[in-house]
């Protein structure tokens, strides 16, 4: 199969040599524009590409095309109905950063309980040399044990996260799924947002799920609790949380993902009067492992392909 890669940048640093061992050619991309797709992808078998987006005219555009494989588990940068009605296979990759994401979750949980960051700015800043004890305390350390975490989205990645927090000896109660069935075990959001000291997101980005986490709703948490958000940044209102952090309301939050990425016009979040606010890049799922796995996915799923036994196809 000619096979063409659109934008490699996320995964430049790993070998390509697996795929290429079970495709004709590959030429490669490190990033492509909407205005260059089109005469990117004409002529060949198959595309490999993160978050490019393929539309139905572009589509259109490639009559030799058989084969999407997006290296990501988002694929709403594919027009599926074009794919299939054009008779073109989309293929995905799925739970390959799990632990990735679980690790960076506590890492950043912890950072906050612990406040690790503000701590090594004292030392560096030479506050410890001045000290009149042996260690200084001058930001509250917090013990994940017996608090109670609230998961929203409790799928491959809230369940992991599930796992590691009971081994912290923390309650985990999980959300009803916003705008789905009641389901036995779940609670209502308003109950669990009440119930929580840490609320952890895990769910997609979807019409129920925009703006999940607003003013209303972190007005509902108790005070003093903490928000992370691994999921998507449209699931929180951005002003809401720097608000809400500037008031002492919650005693801390991050999160890796924002509503602009990157945020190349700013956002209100990045300000240095926002108190215990970490921000990450999107770097959760970034594991060399986690993207090893993509990779490996990713032959699997053209492997399928030309055994006529289709791998997570998605249409």
């Amino acid at each position: 199969m000619k096979t063409v890669i659109l934008d490699l940048e996320s995964l430049e640093d790993l070998s390509l040599d697996p795929i290429r061992a079970v495709v004709e050619s590959l030429d490669v991309h490190m990033a492509t524009s909407a205005e260059q797709v089109a005469e990117r992808i004409a002529g060949y078998d198959l595309v490999i590409t993160n978050k490019v987006k393929l539309d139905k005219a572009t589509l259109s555009g490639a009559p030799e095309l058989k084969l999407i494989c997006v290296v990501a588990t988002g694929t709403n940068n594919i027009d599926l109905t074009a794919a299939s009605e054009l008779g073109i296979q989309v293929s995905n990759c799925v739970a390959y950063g799990v632990d990735s994401v679980v690790q960076h979750v506590f890492s950043l949980m912890l950072a906050l309980h612990t406040n690790v960051i503000q701590y090594d700015r004292a030392v560096k800043a030479g506050d410890w040399a001045q000290a009149s004890q042996f260690c200084m305390l001058s930001y509250p350390i917090r013990e994940l044990a017996g608090k109670t975490l609230g998961i929203v989205g409790y799928g491959n990645l809230g369940r992991g996260v599930a796992r590691i927090a009971e081994a912290f000896g923390m309650t985990v109660v999980i959300a009803q799924r916003p705008g789905g069935e009641p389901q036995e075990g779940r609670l209502p959001m308003d109950q669990l947002l009440a119930t929580v000291d840490v609320l952890s997101l895990h769910c997609p980005l979807t019409a129920e799920t925009q703006d999940l986490i607003d003013e209303a709703a972190i007005a509902k948490m108790k005070p003093g609790s903490f928000l992370i958000n691994a999921a998507r940044g449209g699931i929180v209102n951005e002003q809401a949380l720097a608000e809400a952090l500037r008031s002492g309301h919650l005693a801390g939050a991050a999160t890796d993902v924002l509503t602009e990425e990157p945020p190349r016009s700013g956002n209100v979040l990045i300000s240095d009067d926002i108190p215990n606010l970490i921000i990450t890049p999107h770097s959760a799922w970034g594991s060399r492992e986690a993207r090893q796995r993509i990779i490996d996915q990713t032959v699997e799923n053209i492997e399928g392909f030309k055994a006529g036994q289709p791998v997570r196809a998605v249409n």
